[in-house]
């Protein structure tokens, strides 16, 4: 849309517009920088005719970091609160952060969706941001729809992708789709267990494989009926688009028409589940535009769509997918132990912003456990509540008790925790460990149960090693040999035996007739 106006009109707008209104009354600073981007954004938005200048309004979304300042009503909703959080970031269309969205989440229980593609047998910590969004609108008395892509991870998203993702079989698919489904049912179980208030009612939790929609649609009807709603020059607007068709490798057209599927999704959750709101990563804005024009040329309906931030660590990569390596929520790729240790051991400058996304603790809440974090640093206590709510979520109490005997037997030396863990979890604990389960035999020593878990060589070498101090069980030094095996000491309750050899050479021994 274009708007004509007179020099002196455009010099009023562009002190009011463009200076003033992205940082609210009052201006705090206005600095030449801040000017120099103002004025570099206001010029790329006009063109001279005559004496009059033609203003093209070019926003497709509005940032909500500069909403919610209008009424007492928006500043007391759900937006507000994830604002202030930093779990939103965008909205699209452009005033619905200001005025449309607020008061339809106001006018009753709304539905909103969020979906997951399988490309793996588990989500990461990447993907828990969504989910924690879902689970506060959830919280809020709003119904939520967990969408899995059965059909779209076939296609594969490009959006936020430098090259094309390599195909899935179907098999494969239909696996990583249940392993999501119950990874999702156990972190919305949780969240009802362990974080919900009983005195207010949760909104309802469905979860959706959008290949049943797909399976028995072929693609000439699919292409006649969604196909002919979208304009190619829209299509090739988005930046997921251009990004691609700039790099070498370029887009194929499976993955150019990525974007109708998911506009297809939220149109198709619309008619049939009345939901009205997409939530998903700043990556996927594009596919959110797709969504909402398809719907609103269809039906004429307004729907919305919210981007949650991309959460990076310290060094700029993505969170949980540092040097490759993802931190996965599902217990058989990353134990809870792992989990808890991961956000532990984030950095000092991470863990308020981590609090306030990633936990249910209300801000108030957030800000006495970091005066305690201030006030004795050495403890971390902050640090240790990051990682206890967040593993909590994920695996529940069971799960956040196995991650605390775990670090109380690896890192404390404690015995008694030792006693209290499972095989699993020891196995867990040490996952390069060799396990062993063996039968024990009157007078064992110290040096048979070694040789028998082939923890150290046969012959004179290994007695050396025992005898030279080199290998412990159970935290203690054993330097015995001929030292048969007591009960309590290198003989655990639960009928384990714990080998260390070396420095990071595990053996876990089950003895089985204990």
């Amino acid at each position: 849309m274009w708007y004509s106006y007179t020099i002196h009109q455009m010099a009023l707008y562009f002190f009011c517009h463009t200076l003033i209104s992205p940082f609210h009354f009052p201006v705090r600073c206005v600095t030449v920088s801040n000017m120099a981007a103002s004025i570099a954004r206001f010029f790329s938005r006009v063109s001279w005719h005559g004496s009059c200048i033609i203003l093209k309004n070019t926003l497709p979304c509005i940032s909500l970091r500069y909403t919610f300042h209008r009424s007492a009503t928006t500043q007391s909703g759900l937006l507000f609160s994830l604002n202030k959080r930093g779990i939103l970031k965008d909205a699209f269309p452009e005033n619905a952060a200001q005025d449309q969205l607020p008061q339809l989440l106001q006018s009753g229980c709304q539905t909103v969706y969020c979906g997951f593609d399988p490309t793996a047998d588990s989500l990461h910590v990447g993907n828990l941001l969504a989910i924690v969004g879902l689970l506060h609108f959830r919280s809020a008395g709003h119904n939520v729809i967990a969408l899995i892509g059965g059909a779209t991870a076939q296609i594969g998203d490009p959006s936020g992708k430098t090259s094309e993702r390599e195909q899935l079989p179907s098999d494969v698919v239909e696996d990583n789709t249940r392993a999501i489904r119950d990874s999702l049912q156990r972190i919305f179980t949780n969240h009802e267990l362990h974080f919900h208030n009983d005195s207010k009612k949760l909104g309802t939790v469905t979860l959706l494989n959008n290949l049943a929609w797909y399976k028995d649609w072929n693609v000439v009807a699919f292409l006649s009926e969604v196909g002919r709603r979208f304009r190619m020059g829209t299509l090739l607007s988005r930046h997921s688009v251009q990004s691609r068709l700039k790099s070498a490798e370029g887009m194929s057209l499976t993955e150019f028409s990525y974007q109708l599927f998911q506009a297809y999704d939220f149109y198709h959750l619309n008619q049939n589940h009345s939901c009205k709101i997409q939530l998903g990563g700043t990556d996927q804005l594009g596919n959110l535009m797709s969504g909402h024009e398809f719907i609103h040329k269809v039906t004429g309906q307004d729907v919305y769509g919210l981007t949650i931030p991309l959460v990076t660590s310290s060094a700029g990569d993505k969170l949980g997918k540092t040097a490759g390596n993802a931190v996965w929520l599902n217990r058989d790729k990353t134990s809870p132990f792992d989990l808890y240790q991961f956000f532990l051991r984030q950095p000092d400058s991470s863990v308020e912003w981590y609090l306030k996304l990633f936990t249910f603790l209300p801000l108030a809440e957030v800000e006495r456990v970091m005066e305690h974090q201030r006030q004795e640093p050495g403890k971390r206590p902050a640090h240790k509540r990051l990682a206890a709510e967040i593993t909590k979520l994920v695996h529940g109490k069971e799960g956040l008790e196995s991650a605390k005997r775990c670090t109380n037997a690896l890192y404390h030396s404690n015995i008694q925790a030792l006693e209290q863990m499972s095989d699993a979890e020891l196995q867990e604990l040490f996952r390069e460990a060799s396990f062993h389960e063996l039968l024990l035999e009157p007078g064992t020593t110290v040096l048979d149960a070694c040789r028998r878990a082939e923890a150290i060589p046969q012959g004179g070498k290994g007695y050396r090693m025992v005898s030279e101090g080199a290998v412990w069980i159970n935290h203690s030094k054993t330097d015995s040999p001929e030292q048969v095996l007591i009960p309590g000491q290198h003989l655990l309750a639960n009928g384990l035996s714990l080998l260390k050899v070396g420095k990071k050479n595990f053996h876990i021994i089950k003895w089985l007739n204990l």
